[in-house]
């Protein structure tokens, strides 16, 4: 497939070609007279005269050099067509053909790298059926953003604990001399010379009666809530770095896929995939 669409870019010869194959990251590399190759998620190379008829180096050269008339693999092999398959078949078929407005602005934007990657990982991830491919994505970017409410919450509880800690504590170092300063009747000698103190003790008080707290709880208990939170947000932070990397690569695959079969092939098959 990779051979079939750096053909499509006309290399002036071999060594052009083995440079398209590089720049859409297949490694290249030769033993002896054998060409290599290895596809981006194969775990082996593969020697060029092992690829079948059509795609030995041999083959490939008399090609280039307009000996031969290439015939790419899915023109001339037997393939069941079901839906499974369709969503790289149709994307190939295209990418030969073209042609169409979708090509023509993913054309400007992209380029041959970027549309390797795209078919690899539709291919490594068995995302060969777009109605499939856009489940998943709706899935990911449903999962992606239910983690970061997640943590969102954890972080604005936390930043509570840790102003409502402040409070308790501040409310308790000063209640002695806020109470000595509501015996002295509210004196305004008295304020101006604990006017620290008592300003403490008066926000730390507001801040109970915003919060509607009936009973203050602990340090040691707003400590421990502290840390559990800590802990269930680094968690899902985890996950979230994960999912948030599923999520792209598969909004990037699908945003591709629009680009180059366009608006009527999507919609075709989500209509298609209701009716089913």
């Amino acid at each position: 497939m990779m051979i079939d669409q750096a053909l499509e870019h006309k290399p002036a010869d071999f060594d052009e070609l083995m440079k398209l194959l590089s720049e859409m990251e297949c490694e290249v590399s030769r033993r002896g007279k054998a060409m290599r190759l290895k596809a981006p998620g194969w775990e082996n190379v593969a020697r060029m005269d092992a690829l079948g008829v059509g795609y030995s180096e041999m083959e490939i050269r008399a090609v280039l050099a307009g000996e031969k008339q290439h015939t790419p693999r899915k023109k001339f092999s037997t393939q069941v067509h079901t839906p499974k398959v369709n969503l790289l078949v149709d994307i190939q078929a295209k990418l030969q053909a073209g042609k169409g407005a979708g090509y023509a602005r993913w054309a400007k934007v992209f380029n041959l790298k970027q549309m390797a990657q795209t078919m690899n990982f539709l291919a490594e991830h068995n995302l060969l059926d777009y109605a499939e491919l856009e489940g998943k994505a709706a899935d990911a970017t449903a999962r992606h953003n239910e983690l970061s409410e997640e943590i969102k919450a954890a972080e604005k509880r936390m930043a509570e604990i840790a102003a409502l800690r402040t409070h308790i504590i501040n409310y308790a170092k000063t209640r002695e001399t806020y109470v000595a300063y509501r015996k002295s009747g509210y004196s305004k000698k008295f304020r101006d010379s604990h006017i620290d103190e008592i300003l403490l003790h008066q926000a730390a008080k507001k801040a109970f009666d915003e919060l509607a707290v009936e009973k203050l709880p602990t340090v040691k208990k707003l400590q421990t809530e502290y840390a559990q939170l800590l802990e269930k947000k680094k968690e899902a932070y985890r996950q979230y770095k994960g999912v948030r990397e599923e999520m792209r690569q598969l909004l990037t695959a699908k945003a591709n896929v629009d680009r180059i079969l366009g608006d009527d092939y999507c919609g075709k098959k989500e209509r298609n995939n209701v009716q089913r």
